[in-house]
C-alpha cells in the first residue's frame, strides 16, 4: 500500500493530574529528519522513543510534540526545613549578640540559596507507560493519515500512467502517416535528380528501409509499455518512493527517445503530453514514503 510522507496525528489523555497533548506531523524529505520536544521529566526515555519512531516513520521531516497542563495547583518548590532552621538559629544568635531587634528573619531566610528546592522530577514508570500509549495512538492516527494520502497519490499515478499509455497507443496512426510521407518525400527528391526510369526499385526500397529503421521506435514503444506496467504493479504492493522514482526515470528515457526519433508534428504533440504527465508523476513521487 502506498503511503505519503505527509502525515498528521494527534492524541490527548489525562494521566494523574496532567492533561497531555501529543502531536506528530511530517513532510517529505529524502531521509528521516526527526525532531522531538518532550518534557524534561522524560528525557531519559528519549533514545528509546527516538528509536521506535525512526523504525516506524522511516522517512520524512517529522516533529513530535509532547506537552501537558496541570489540572490542579502544582507544587513546584518545597522548603528545605532542616537547612532553614539551621540558618534561623544562626541569624537569631547573631541578632541577639549584635543587639539587633525586629529583624525580618523569614524574608532573609527565603533568599538564602538551597532553602527553596524544586520538587522531585524522578520518572514515574507507570506514568511513562501511559504516555507512551498516547504517543502510539498519535502515531496510529498519523499513519492512517499517511495511508489516506497515499491512496490519493496512487489514484493520481494510475490516472497519469493511463494517460501516458493512451498517448503511446495513439502513436500508431501518426507513425504510418509519417513513414508514408517520408517514402514519398524521398522518392520526389530522388526523381528531381534522376529520371524515374533510371531508378532501381530494389535499391530504392533498401534505402527506404535503412532510413526508416533510424526512425523506428518499436523497441522504445514496447519498453515504455513494460515500464508503465511495472510502475502500476508497484503501486499495488509495498511501494517505495525511491523504487517508483527509478522506474519513472526509465519511462522518461523511452519517451525522450521516441521524441528524438519522431520527425513528425503529430507524434511530437503526443510525446509532449506524455512528458508533461511524467513530470507531474515525478513531482508527486517526492511525497511517497
Amino acid at each position: 500500500m502506498l503511503r505519503s510522507m505527509t502525515g498528521f496525528g494527534k492524541s490527548e489523555g489525562t494521566i494523574g493530574n496532567k492533561k497531555f497533548t501529543i502531536e506528530l506531523r511530517s513532510l517529505n524529505s529524502k531521509q528521516l529528519d526527526l525532531n522531538m520536544r518532550i518534557p524534561s521529566t522524560y528525557r531519559e526515555k528519549e533514545l528509546e522513543l527516538r528509536s521506535w519512531l525512526s523504525e516506524n516513520i522511516q522517512r520524512g521531516k517529522a516533529d513530535l510534540l509532547v506537552y501537558y497542563e496541570s489540572l490542579d495547583a502544582e507544587k513546584r518548590l518545597s522548603i528545605n526545613k532542616p537547612l532553614m532552621l539551621a540558618y534561623y538559629e544562626d541569624l537569631k544568635a547573631f541578632s541577639d549578640e549584635a543587639g539587633v531587634s525586629g529583624g525580618d528573619y523569614l524574608n532573609a531566610l527565603m533568599r538564602i540559596p538551597d532553602v527553596l528546592k524544586p520538587e522531585s522530577t524522578e520518572l514515574n514508570e507507570e506514568e511513562w507507560a501511559a504516555l507512551f500509549s498516547l504517543i502510539k495512538d498519535a502515531f496510529h492516527r498519523f499513519d492512517t493519515y499517511r495511508k489516506l494520502e497515499g491512496e490519493k497519490l496512487s489514484k493520481e499515478f494510475e490516472h497519469r500512467v493511463a494517460t501516458i499509455l493512451e498517448n503511446r497507443n495513439a502513436l500508431q496512426e501518426p507513425i504510418k502517416t509519417r513513414n508514408q510521407r517520408v517514402r514519398e518525400k524521398l522518392r520526389n527528391n530522388l526523381e528531381e535528380l534522376i529520371p524515374i526510369d533510371k531508378i532501381d526499385p530494389n535499391r530504392f526500397e533498401q534505402e527506404i528501409i535503412y532510413y526508416l529503421e533510424r526512425l523506428d521506435i518499436s523497441e522504445e514503444y514496447q519498453r515504455l509499455d513494460t515500464n508503465c506496467a511495472h510502475f502500476s504493479d508497484e503501486l499495488k504492493g509495498e511501494s517505495q518512493g525511491k523504487k517508483l522514482g527509478f522506474i519513472s526515470q526509465e519511462m522518461g528515457r523511452e519517451i525522450n527517445t521516441i521524441g528524438s526519433k519522431a520527425n513528425d508534428a503529430d507524434m511530437q504533440r503526443l510525446v509532449v503530453v506524455m512528458k508533461d504527465e511524467l513530470e507531474k508523476i515525478k513531482e508527486q513521487i517526492n511525497n511517497v514514503l
